[in-house]
């Protein structure tokens, strides 16, 4: 699934859109970034509340294709423009964590 069109099925409020248009295959949830660098997979959605440039810097490492930002936290310039210099889009959801990766699930894996 592209990540316009996942952003389009869960109604996300788009950030920053500039992303590699390659396909989001699954996601993974945590506010530890240590843990996303150690565990996330490429081709991954990143659903966080961690939302400064670490955040892009991790996800750029793990192959991370989008972050979606939840509870409506706010996003630094400086984390906007590190996210379009590394094509991942950044999205922002008023749901929490629990919902959000909910959703996505049922999505990616109706998807395949």
């Amino acid at each position: 699934m592209t990540p316009d069109k996942l952003q389009s099925q869960l109604n996300l409020e788009i950030i920053q859109p500039h992303h590699s248009n390659e396909s989001v295959a699954t996601g993974y949830t945590s506010d530890l970034l240590s843990d996303v660098m150690a565990n996330a997979v490429e081709g991954a959605v990143l659903i966080t509340i961690q939302s400064h440039a670490n955040t892009v810097a991790v996800a750029s490492i793990a192959g991370i294709r989008a972050i979606i930002i939840c509870n409506s936290r706010p996003v630094a310039e400086d984390t906007i423009e590190a996210a379009a210099r590394e094509k991942i889009a950044i999205y922002r959801s008023t749901e929490n964590q629990f919902t959000v990766s909910y959703k996505a699930y049922k999505l990616l894996h109706t998807e395949s």
